[in-house]
């Protein structure tokens, strides 16, 4: 069947300008820590965190979560450990954790599916010392890396053992596409079907910390030891080739990308040899690197959502020895978000990417009176976009989006 309806697709906000562009950092209300992971929802309105005592011997800490982007922060139910890394679901409800470090038989994995209100230890897995977890945007694929990689495709119900000597690990959000830092000869290594076989050459240096784009497309990465020392490399092919800012000398522990790629965030940790480094953010790929105006500190994790336009950083402080010096900042701009057009014999598909504010599919015939879309919008876990079916009929029709 001909599709006779036309439809001019509009972009909700015109702001003219890209969305790192006026960046502002907020410290959040969390309470001071040594904070060192952040992980959250696509559109950023749940965020999870974790710190490390800095007392020696350690101590366990507790896991906090905010429902509400950042403005509040409450602990979760989770029981207090020696948190390593934590991922969640696109929708944060499902959210995965893992122990490392703090004595003998500190180690485990644990998961929650009611958005961290309750846990329980994952035992169909071995007990390692985890270093890095990943999730898929559903929570079906889950991934866990200590010096070998774990694998579940049936959100931790069973397991099974992929490639030796990973201790970063990131995916697409469809959980096939897999990244991992000092896999096979040290070397960044990269899985198309769910670790099952790997391309073991793709970096021979060893990075710190690894990242990736919904698709898999665009990869990020922090190197380690060796030339060159602690630059920032993207790729915007699945590792075919890969540019550089020549930061030589930065260093940092955690990375971040956007679901299209465009947005990466970096975490410094040492900058030219010294510590307490800063923010690093790119808003084309990695062509180009803008450092952000907050205090140098120790930055340990970040998180980007999936348009780009929420960032979050957490800080150790600025002192290694002092507990609970830390914090929690947060960048909030406003999104733009473009509407895409995707066509059928029989429908029309409008997608945008998940974004980090509320916005609605508004419909118009004269582009003088608007009225709302009830329907809701289906998240496509492969792209990170919401998207909604239209069916066409006689008349011509508008859309655009709308903050409520």
């Amino acid at each position: 069947m001909k599709l006779t309806q036309i439809l001019i697709l509009i972009v909700a906000v015109w702001s003219g300008f890209h969305s790192a562009m006026g960046q502002t950092w907020t410290q959040s209300s969390a309470p001071t820590n040594y904070w060192v992971s952040i992980t959250g929802s696509a559109d950023g309105s749940k965020l999870f965190a974790f710190g490390q005592s800095a007392k020696t011997p350690l101590q366990p800490q507790p896991i906090y979560f905010s429902t509400d982007g950042g403005g509040t922060w409450i602990l979760t139910g989770a029981p207090t450990n020696y948190w390593s890394s934590i991922a969640s679901s696109a929708d944060g409800m499902k959210i995965v954790a893992g122990i490392s470090g703090g004595g003998v038989g500190q180690s485990g994995l644990y998961i929650s599916s009611d958005g961290g209100s309750s846990w329980v230890s994952n035992s169909t897995i071995p007990l390692q010392k985890w270093t890095s977890v990943a999730s898929s945007a559903d929570g079906s694929h889950l991934y866990a890396a200590n010096n070998g990689l774990y694998v579940s495709t049936n959100f931790g119900s069973s397991w099974y053992s992929s490639i030796a000597g990973a201790s970063d690990v990131a995916i697409s959000s469809d959980g096939t596409k897999v990244i991992i830092a000092k896999g096979v000869n040290n070397a960044v290594c990269y899985s198309t079907d769910s670790g099952l076989n790997w391309i073991t050459n793709l970096y021979v240096n060893p990075p710190f910390s690894v990242a990736s784009s919904a698709t898999g497309d665009v990869l990020g990465i922090i190197s380690g030891a060796g030339g060159p020392a602690g630059t920032i490399l993207v790729s915007t092919n699945a590792g075919n080739s890969w540019i550089t800012n020549n930061t030589i000398g930065y260093a940092g522990f955690g990375i971040a990308i956007s679901a299209d790629g465009s947005d990466i965030i970096v975490a410094g940790l040492v900058s030219s040899g010294v510590l307490y480094g800063p923010l690093y953010t790119s808003t084309n790929s990695g062509l180009t690197w803008i450092s952000n105006s907050i205090p140098r500190s120790t930055w340990y994790g970040v998180y980007c959502s999936a348009d780009g336009n929420k960032l979050v950083a957490v800080s150790s402080g600025t002192n290694l020895t002092s507990t609970g010096f830390g914090h929690i900042w947060i960048s909030q701009t406003t999104p733009s978000p473009q509407l895409n057009l995707t066509p059928s014999p029989t429908n029309i598909a409008i997608s945008w990417l998940i974004p980090s504010t509320n916005f609605v599919l508004q419909q118009s015939g004269d582009l003088i009176s608007w009225s709302n879309i009830m329907d809701t919008p289906t998240p496509n876990f492969t792209n990170l976009n919401n998207q909604l079916t239209i069916w066409p009929t006689n008349s011509s029709s508008f859309f655009r989006l709308s903050t409520p």
